[in-house]
């Protein structure tokens, strides 16, 4: 019997496939302006258009992502990337075929290719209980912490590549060569993807008591308890799973949200241009991305509730002063500790879901990421009324749904911390 892979094979090939899921999703911010020219859309049916992708991205993330517990998770994961290549390929050929005179009365269609699209964010729940069952307990939170950093990067690089591709190779180009990029990505993860001992040695047709002894004698600490219907509610009757869905709203909702809704936000409050504002969207979500990485390892440490603490508090106080600024520099400098905030509570809170749901990890995964990612599809609707009600300066004023939210999540992080104490394991 051939066991292939190793837990950094593993997590290469979850992280891999991650970047380039999100490939459809990070198109829809930096060319918003274009739909919204050639269907003259409302801020409102901006705010859907931008985050339509998200709402697959997000619910898809609790079928699929409790689907891991019972295969391992390479499956769910292709099937989610072929499931994205469709929606962007039928943009792609929606947009050569009818832009820019004929796009008048198809909202309703880019609506539906935009969903689709956006389940390549969806493998986030996949990759994190794929790559859980990789590593021990000890190791989760830096584990973690680089998957969801390194795969989180495609938007800020994103950002940054599509402006200038935009410019010199026009709109439908972009397009094309995201919908090959994301193809690429695809058949890579088919080849790259690695299923933890365990799921290999049940898929050679060990039972579940000897595929346990073989994996733990390899190295693998964590085991599924069932199907995914059980991962599901066993996850879901754990009250912190649900403190955990509440987190993860606010932190990587919010961060596919603004990474969506920036662009839009240094056009029209800022001026910017075009380049100038997919620069400085870029700049919130590489840092985002790369504090995450560096978070999970310091949540590995000092615990993930106190981490969360002040990654919260520090949102909080951000997104107040975001929603007033007005000068170019400042909102510069308030945007980067924004980023750093986002990240670092998105490290340690996924460093708590093995702590507090060892046993259904995939189901934990799916609860969170799905209903905390649905933040990105909630947000930015919410700050497109507020942008149509206030004017130019409800772009700025949006910033305080941020503040309303990180407000809540103190009061849950202040209820963990205690609750932790209280078991002496703090």
């Amino acid at each position: 019997m051939k066991i292939k892979g190793t837990p950094s094979q593993g997590l290469a090939g979850t992280t891999l496939g991650f970047f380039f899921g999100f490939a459809a999703v990070a198109l829809y911010g930096p060319t918003a302006v274009k739909f919204k020219e050639a269907m003259d859309l409302t801020p409102v049916m901006l705010g859907l258009l931008i985050a339509i992708p998200s709402l697959s991205g997000s619910l898809l993330r609790i079928p699929f992502g409790a689907w891991v517990d019972s295969n391992g998770g390479k499956k769910p994961f292709l099937l989610l990337l072929i499931l994205s290549v469709i929606g962007l390929g039928g943009v792609t050929l929606l947009l050569a075929t009818s832009y820019p005179d004929g796009m008048r009365g198809l909202y309703g269609l880019v609506l539906f290719f935009g969903f689709l699209s956006g389940c390549g964010i969806a493998t986030f729940s996949v990759g994190i209980g794929q790559t859980s069952y990789w590593f021990p307990k000890k190791k989760q939170g830096a584990a973690l912490g680089i998957f969801g950093g390194l795969g989180n990067l495609a938007p800020g690089l994103f950002s940054i590549i599509l402006p200038l591709f935009l410019k010199h190779y026009g709109f439908i180009s972009a397009y094309f060569a995201w919908f090959l990029f994301l193809l690429l990505g695809t058949v890579l993860y088919g080849f790259l993807g690695l299923n933890s001992w365990y799921f290999q040695f049940r898929k050679a047709g060990l039972s579940d008591p000897e595929a346990r002894i073989k994996a733990s004698e390899l190295g693998q600490e964590l085991f599924p308890s069932g199907t995914a219907k059980e991962s599901l509610i066993n996850s879901a009757r754990i009250k912190n799973t649900w403190a955990l869905v509440i987190l993860y709203f606010t932190t990587f909702g919010g961060f596919i949200a603004l990474t969506a809704w920036f662009p839009t936000y240094w056009i029209e409050y800022q001026h910017f241009t075009a380049v100038k504002a997919g620069l400085f969207t870029a700049i919130f979500s590489i840092i985002a991305s790369l504090i995450r990485v560096y978070a999970g390892k310091v949540a590995d440490n000092l615990g993930g509730e106190k981490v969360a603490l002040i990654a919260m508090s520090t949102i909080l106080i951000t997104a107040a002063a975001l929603s007033w600024s007005a000068n170019h520099l400042t909102s510069i400098m308030i945007v980067v500790f924004l980023a750093i905030g986002m990240g670092s509570a998105n490290g340690a809170i996924f460093k708590l879901v093995p702590v507090y749901v060892p046993k259904a990890v995939g189901g934990a995964a799916g609860w969170i990421g799905g209903l905390g990612a649905f933040g990105g599809f909630a947000i930015p609707p919410v700050m497109g009324a507020i942008a149509g009600k206030y004017g130019v300066s409800g772009y700025a004023r949006g910033f305080i749904v941020f503040v309303v939210l990180a407000a809540i999540d103190l009061i849950i992080i202040w209820f963990l911390i205690k609750g932790r104490k209280r078991t002496g394991h703090l």
